[in-house]
């Protein structure tokens, strides 16, 4: 049996006229003129008004939702929930003057977490848009040394870090 691609007329005999706007490896998902979407089997009884030739890949909607996923936390500033370690939550981070005149800086120490894994994510973004540039090759190295610089500079905070698999990692010593 040759599937129907993507953009193919039929006609059914409950639903009347429709397009195939999807293909799965079990369904057609069909939208017809009176009945809206509908999805029906791959072996169902209905005329063919016109078919498209195309090659169809047939790809299940849930795996086409996890690859964009993938795709815009790899290449927007979308951030992960990332977990602060349980021992500082609902705490609060205290900047103290010098001076016993002036007033302390008191921040929930959340929110300066939700800060500094907003700047990781931002770090990744801006290295995957560096290699992805039309940059020469050293110009990439040399940005790339940077950025690895700037999470070296802030694995001071990886204790606020629930898994380290979130850790800033900087360069390694030799």
């Amino acid at each position: 049996m040759k599937l129907l691609g993507i953009g193919s007329r039929i006609n059914h005999s409950d639903y009347g006229k429709g397009v195939v706007t999807n293909v799965t490896s079990q369904h057609y998902w069909v939208t017809f003129i009176d009945s809206g979407l509908e999805t029906i089997d791959l072996d169902s009884t209905f005329e063919v008004i016109e078919a498209t030739t195309d090659e169809v890949d047939t790809v299940s909607f849930s795996e086409v939702e996890s690859s964009l996923v993938q795709i815009l936390k790899r290449w927007s500033d979308v951030s992960e929930v990332v977990p602060i370690a349980d021992k500082y939550k609902g705490g609060k981070l205290i900047l103290e003057p010098a001076d016993p005149s002036l007033k302390a800086y008191e921040l929930p120490i959340d929110t300066f977490f939700h800060k500094i894994t907003m700047v990781r994510d931002r770090l990744r973004v801006m290295e995957q848009r560096i290699n992805a540039s039309d940059l020469d090759e050293q110009g990439k190295i040399d940005l790339q040394q940077y950025i690895t610089r700037i999470y070296g500079s802030l694995t001071s905070f990886n204790i606020l870090f629930k898994s380290k698999s979130h850790h800033f990692i900087g360069q390694k010593s030799k």
